[in-house]
């Protein structure tokens, strides 16, 4: 069984201690330490070195989104998913342009909260469907590359179309009978010809193309 090693990052000790009383009732998921605002989430992940950041957006010291930015600049393979209360379009924006696989608001269920850590891992992006709306109409992407479908291989279109419907990794693989690590390197390829890096960007790229 795959361990999830998470990070809880909240300036309310309160909300640390209710979320960890909460994931350590998962067999799969281990806290491995907390910090109680984006300074100590760096320096936190870069000794720890957890599997995922869940942080809070408005903290002192560093808010959420800067360190959005700079965990994801020292440890690029860290999964944050940012957990809050404001449904800012700008936070949102920024979190998930720096490199957040998430946004969170914390009315959500227990069961959803643990789905979503799950699904982060596997690759997919966290969004309920009012935050989903806001990114969508608003994340923009750089100079990319004026590219069709006929870019892409058929295996490389039939990865694109679940992406855009959503799917994690582990759903894609399994609907397309392939291990994990085939999917990852098809992803990565794909991300490789339209010039990004996240997963948001991708998707958002991909619906404008009209998948």
């Amino acid at each position: 069984m795959r361990m999830i090693r998470v990070l809880l990052v909240d300036d309310q000790t309160i909300i640390r201690d209710g979320l960890r009383a909460l994931l350590e009732l998962q067999e799969d998921i281990r806290i491995v330490g907390e910090a109680a605002n984006g300074r100590e989430a760096l320096d936190q992940t870069l000794a720890l070195r957890p599997d995922l950041v869940l942080m809070d957006i408005r903290m002192p010291v560093m808010d959420g989104v800067e360190a959005v930015r700079a965990i994801k600049g020292d440890s690029p393979d860290t999964v944050i998913i940012m957990l809050t209360t404001f449904d800012d379009d700008e936070y949102i924006i920024n979190a998930m342009t720096y490199g957040a696989s998430g946004y969170l608001l914390k009315d959500i269920g227990s069961e959803k909260l643990v789905a979503s850590i799950r699904d982060g891992m596997d690759g997919g992006i966290i969004l309920p469907g009012r935050v989903a709306a806001k990114i969508t109409s608003h994340l923009t992407l750089g100079a990319t590359p004026n590219l069709t479908m006929n870019d892409f291989t058929e295996r490389e279109i039939d990865i694109i179309r679940l992406l855009t419907q959503g799917k994690n990794n582990r759903e894609i693989a399994d609907s397309l009978f392939l291990s994990i690590g085939t999917v990852k390197n098809y992803i990565s390829q794909i991300y490789f010809k339209i010039d990004v890096s996240e997963r948001a960007k991708a998707v958002v790229f991909f619906k404008k193309l009209g998948f």
